[in-house]
Formats: structure tokens, C-alpha cells, sequence
């Protein structure tokens, strides 16, 4: 750790860039604990990857990308602009360098490292949305399984052994398996392809954008502000940090947080080495015919659904590009391509809310939480969890900065550590 023992009691003020699901948790635990806080952010409130992803709280499935598997089907994807992971032939050579990074990490050993890693997390990830509800975070999160649905029981059996993987490394995990009418039953819209489905039991869902919005609404309402500023640097040129806008003006504070998503990198430069990329989603919402009690999961063509608004989300891909690019209607008729023959019901033409948004992604599967320098802290790199690590993540951090003492979960997030294990 960085700055010690704190000898004051710790900071008395704070600022948190980046106001999406984890900025804004490490905020309001920071609240909790006493301290001054304000948010900025240059978008406002959930305006990156905590708006448009599934909304899944799902502590069973935060599996990290770097399995071996992963890499050998990256590698054959390559010439298939349709795959769910795709890698456009650019001449980014941050990019590049990147990937060799990851392809260095995409081994067994460091894949087990980041599940095991996880664990703590997941073990409190649900307890901590349940603080933020208790206490004024005005939205629903819903109780249901994660239904997973497969073509043939072989199929099933492959996410199967997955799941006993994540087992082994000490993750819980409690699924049933369906067929016939109780398949149905749970997932009124599988089509006559799908013969088998896993439930991975114990997850929850929301409604991404509005639980960040209402978490926003809480923090505000405790004494915070958050401002649309877009931030220059952090400087530590002493006991307090200083935070420059392109704006022109300069805040202060005892303590700052990074938490910019895949934006991480552009404030944090050199300090860090482990970089943090962009794999950007898709998602879109469709009409269906038959409402679905809870989300879907599509593992062979990776794309997730969940019921929105009364009608279904579809979310999925993983496309490594710059954040600010627009959206490429080729994703999206790649999904629609992978999944309208495994769902009936489902009006694909009629399409709207269509969206992309970067996800925080590192090389060695683990997030980046913990201080990086004196009392500068980061909070990003969860890659397609962070919605459902984002609560946690700001609690224990909120406890690190307050208390100068590092929680044992967070040791294997350390932000100073070295990319290839």
C-alpha cells in the first residue's frame, strides 16, 4: 500500500471522478463514513457502461475473460466480422500491445488467480446492494435465476464443467436443471431449437440505468454535488490532491478517486501497469410476444436478455475499439443473426434504445482497486461486472481510504501491480 497508516482519522473531503455504478458507490460509502464528497463526471450520471449493459447482479457468473478458451476462440474469430468477440484489424498499437498482454494471461493459472480473487466480492456483492436499498437508493432489484439455455444437453454440459471450475476455486454455486415443460415454463420465449437449460439460482437483476440514476438522486441528497466537469489531471503536490478541468478550474481535496471506466488509463498515464482497454457492448430492446419472468442467458452465441420496461433487453458482443466510436450496425445485426433462431416471440425489427458502451477491461482478469499513489485512488477495470462489483467495490474501498488500512479482499485488485503475472 502506498500511503500507510493514516494518523487523522483520515480525509475529511473527497472526489470521486466518474459518476457510474462504481464511482458513485465509492461516494456513497465515503458519505457513510463521514466524508465531504463531490462528484464529477463529463457525461453526468450513467452515461458510459452503467446505463445500456443486461442489469444483471450476478455474483455465480462474474467469470473472468481470460480463460484459455477465450484466446483460442479470439484467435479464430479474427476473419469472422460476426463473432460475439471481435477484434477489428487496426493499426492501434496501444491495442496491440494490450492483447499480447492479455494472450500472455489467458492461462489456466491466472484464470483461477482472478476467480479466486472474485470470491470475496461475490460473497458480499448482494449484502451490499441491500445497504444501498436500506438506506434511500430508490430502486427495484429483482430476485430470479439466470437461465441459461443450450441447443442439446451436450452443450449444457460444457458451461457445466465451467461452472464446476468456478466451484473448485471456491465459488458458490446452486443450479438446477430444466427440461421439457419446466423449461418452458421458466422460458416462455426458447424456440423449438433449445432442448436444455441450466438455472443458476441466487442472482438478481435491475434496471441499470435507473439504479444509477436513483444512487446519483441518494448521493445528492446526502450533502454531495455532481458536476459535469471533464477532468485534465490529478496532481498530489502534497497532503491534499488537486484536480484540474479543461475548463480552467482546479478543485481540492483530501483524497481523490479515478473511476472512469475504460477511460481509466487517459488520467492514470504511467502510474499504472496494467492498462485497461475498451471492449465495447451492444444492447437493444425488443417487443415480445410472452413476458419472461427472468434473464436469459445465451452461452454459445454470448448474449444476455432481460426483462426491461415490459419488454426485453439483448445485450452482447465484445468488441475491442476506441470508446468514442459510434455504433457499428454490423454488431448489432450480428446478434440479432446468433439468437433469433434460439427465441420465439421476439420482434427483432422493431428495435429502439439501440446502444453501445465500453467496458473497463484488463489483461489478467482482475479489477484495479486500491491506491495508486498518495491519497489517489482507482476503481475501474471489472470488465463486464462492474455492475454487479460496483457496490462492493466502493464499499471496501471507502474503508481503505478512510481507515488507511487495506481490506484483505482487495490485496489481489492492487493497482500497482504488474500485468503479466
Amino acid at each position: 500500500m502506498v500511503g500507510g497508516d493514516r494518523i487523522d482519522g483520515g480525509p475529511r473531503s473527497a472526489i470521486v471522478i466518474g459518476a457510474g455504478i462504481v464511482g458513485l458507490s465509492t461516494a456513497w460509502f465515503l458519505q457513510e463514513r463521514g466524508v465531504d464528497v463531490t462528484v464529477l463526471d463529463r457525461n453526468g450520471v450513467a452515461a458510459g457502461a452503467s446505463w445500456g449493459n443486461a442489469g444483471w447482479v450476478s455474483p455465480t457468473l462474474t467469470i473472468p475473460l481470460n480463460a484459455p478458451s477465450v484466446l483460442r476462440y479470439g484467435l479464430r474469430s479474427l476473419s469472422d466480422r460476426n463473432a460475439p468477440l471481435h477484434i477489428p484489424m487496426t493499426v492501434d498499437s496501444a491495442l496491440w500491445k494490450f492483447l499480447a498482454q492479455f494472450a500472455a494471461n489467458c492461462r489456466t493459472s491466472v484464470w483461477t488467480k482472478a476467480v479466486e480473487a472474485n470470491v470475496p466480492l461475490n460473497e458480499e456483492c448482494i449484502e451490499a446492494y441491500d445497504v444501498l436499498i436500506a438506506n434511500g437508493v430508490d430502486a427495484p432489484v429483482t430476485d430470479a435465476p439466470i437461465t441459461a439455455i443450450f441447443r442439446t444437453p451436450h452443450d449444457a454440459e460444457h458451461m457445466m464443467r465451467e461452472l464446476r471450475a468456478l466451484e473448485r476455486a471456491g465459488q458458490n454455486v446452486f443450479v438446477t436443471g430444466l427440461s421439457g415443460e419446466a423449461l418452458r415454463e421458466q422460458v416462455p420465449l426458447a424456440s423449438r431449437a433449445i432442448t436444455a437449460g441450466i438455472n443458476i439460482n441466487n442472482q438478481r437483476f435491475v434496471d441499470p440505468g435507473r439504479f444509477v440514476q436513483a444512487l446519483g438522486r441518494a448521493v445528492e441528497e446526502r450533502g454531495a454535488s455532481i458536476l459535469r466537469q471533464d477532468v485534465r489531471g490529478v496532481f498530489s503536490p502534497g497532503s491534499g490532491v488537486v484536480v484540474e478541468t479543461y475548463s480552467g478550474e482546479s478543485l481540492t481535496a483530501d483524497a481523490v478517486v479515478v473511476a472512469t471506466g475504460a477511460w481509466l488509463s487517459r488520467l492514470t498515464g504511467r502510474r499504472l501497469r496494467v492498462p485497461v482497454a475498451s471492449g465495447r457492448g451492444y444492447s437493444f430492446t425488443v417487443p415480445v410476444d410472452r413476458p419472461i419472468p427472468g434473464p436469459i442467458y445465451l452461452p454459445d452465441v454470448r448474449v444476455a436478455c432481460t426483462p426491461y420496461q415490459g419488454a426485453l433487453r439483448v445485450a452482447g458482443t465484445m468488441e475491442f475499439r476506441d470508446p468514442h466510436e459510434p455504433v457499428i450496425s454490423e454488431r448489432i445485426g450480428a446478434i440479432v443473426a446468433s439468437a433469433s433462431p434460439l427465441l420465439d416471440g421476439v420482434r427483432w425489427a422493431e428495435r429502439t434504445d439501440v446502444w453501445v458502451g465500453p467496458r473497463p477491461v484488463t489483461p489478467d482478469g482482475r479489477a484495479l482497486i486500491g491506491e495508486m499513489s498518495r491519497n489517489v485512488y482507482v476503481a475501474g477495470g471489472h470488465g463486464m461486472w462492474g455492475l454487479a462489483h460496483g457496490p462492493v467495490t466502493g464499499r471496501l474501498l471507502a474503508e481503505q481510504i478512510t481507515t488507511g488500512k487495506q481490506p484483505e479482499a482487495l490485496r489481489p485488485f492492487d493497482p500497482l501491480r504488474r500485468a503479466i503475472a
